[in-house]
């Protein structure tokens, strides 16, 4: 059986730290952080009281009055990131091909502010008070659905939930489909908005995020020694991927392609990556075995690295166990310095800032990395954006539960 070549027409984001790709691109490469004081609900009982909230997204500007209120706002802001990336593409959807392009959205969480708003309703009020929209509001399959709707799409639809490898997955996942001909081009990436009281606060009980509210633009140092837990953030990622041949035969602007994707296990522990961060090494070796590349091809990881203390050491352990003497001439560096973690979200942010990346031969920094670690000794780009010349690329996402995820993208 021939596989079909899969690349990448288009990309759209709501992030923290702008609410469309460039805004978005020149932030990083800056090295701006988007974490600052959460804004959504009072946090005065909490230990931690920062995040990177999405800044000055309005849903009714968006995506119209009547939709904002029927969806929740990891929905509206996967709409509005899928209808960047369908402009970005120039993608024209009619009959004759609507049949063949499919949605595919991962989601770690979903709508729950829609089920805590609609809990207390029921709480204070009684079970005529809950919204006949609670449903679909809550469910992570709505973002997809919603695209679907408001495009007229229909080829696959589904959600990934594989907690923080999600989108990583739901890019993946696409990938094969193209690649086997279950379709011509899938709308794929993550959604997330799941800073909530609740949230935060099972996050605080498991002591995984960060305390440093004194000093919210310094609170994520991954890899760096006085590192204290990640950053919860929020926001979508959308690429539209489509099969090479029918992007060039329509004369798209082709900006990379997806060459390796591979999925694995820890089957180990729900919350801890496995010892020596074997499972992420395996996936890492698997989807260098997919994309038929030696270690010695890759330039550059977009690390998972969120700035926890097990994460960032076994993601080290596991990315030099793949990569030998090469893993000390690789650059690696995570921007969820800067856009804090997407939970869910995050593989499809990243994945964009690769393709970016690749566009423009420039390395996004690790910011606040100002203290190495022993047991993180690899050049993470510390702080400041660097110059170089790209081929290929790989992003890494690891999940609660041992999910891991990771894609290599390439120039055409």
């Amino acid at each position: 059986m021939s596989y079909r070549r899969v690349v990448i027409t288009g990309l759209g984001c709501i992030s923290p730290l702008g609410n469309d790709i460039q805004s978005t691109w020149e932030a990083v490469l800056a090295g701006e952080s988007g974490v600052g004081l959460i804004t959504h609900f009072d946090t005065t009982d909490f230990r931690t009281r920062i995040a990177a909230e999405v800044k000055g997204f309005d849903p009714v500007q968006s995506i119209g009055k009547r939709l904002a209120r029927r969806t929740d706002r990891f929905t509206q802001f996967a709409l509005e990131a899928a209808a960047q990336a369908i402009h970005d593409s120039e993608l024209s959807i009619d009959d004759g091909n609507r049949d063949r392009i499919g949605v595919i959205i991962g989601s770690g969480i979903g709508g729950v502010s829609t089920l805590i708003n609609e809990s207390w309703k029921y709480l204070d009020r009684g079970p005529k008070w809950v919204s006949p929209h609670m449903i679909p509001m809550m469910l992570p399959d709505s973002a997809p659905g919603y695209i679907a709707i408001a495009h007229g799409l229909r080829g696959p639809n589904m959600t990934i939930v594989t907690a923080c490898a999600s989108s990583a997955n739901a890019i993946g996942e696409a990938t094969e489909m193209i690649r086997r001909g279950a379709a011509d081009a899938i709308l794929a990436g993550g959604a997330e908005a799941a800073i909530v009281p609740v949230a935060l606060a099972g996050f605080n009980s498991m002591n995984a995020i960060s305390t440093r509210n004194d000093a919210p633009t310094e609170a994520c140092r991954p890899f760096d020694l006085e590192r204290d837990g990640f950053i919860m953030g929020e926001g979508a990622a959308c690429l539209v991927l489509e099969s090479y041949e029918i992007a060039h035969a329509r004369g798209a602007k082709i900006l990379a392609e997806v060459i390796g994707y591979g999925a694995t296990s820890d089957a180990f522990h729900m919350t801890a990556p496995a010892e020596n961060g074997i499972g992420a090494g395996i996936c890492m070796q698997n989807t260098l075995a997919n994309a038929g590349l030696a270690p010695e091809q890759i330039d550059y990881i977009n690390a998972h690295g969120t700035s926890t203390k097990l994460n960032d050491v076994g993601e080290t352990q596991a990315i030099k166990a793949t990569f030998g003497e090469h893993a000390y001439h690789l650059a690696v560096s995570s921007t969820k310095s800067m856009t804090g973690h997407l939970l869910g979200a995050a593989g499809a942010l990243e994945s964009i800032f690769c393709i970016q990346a690749l566009q423009h031969n420039v390395i996004p920094p690790t910011i606040n990395h100002h203290t190495p670690d022993p047991e993180c000794d690899l050049d993470y780009v510390p702080n400041d954006a660097r110059q170089q010349e790209l081929t290929y690329v790989m992003t890494n996402s690891f999940g609660f539960g041992g999910h891991n995820a990771c894609l290599i993208f390439g120039k055409v």
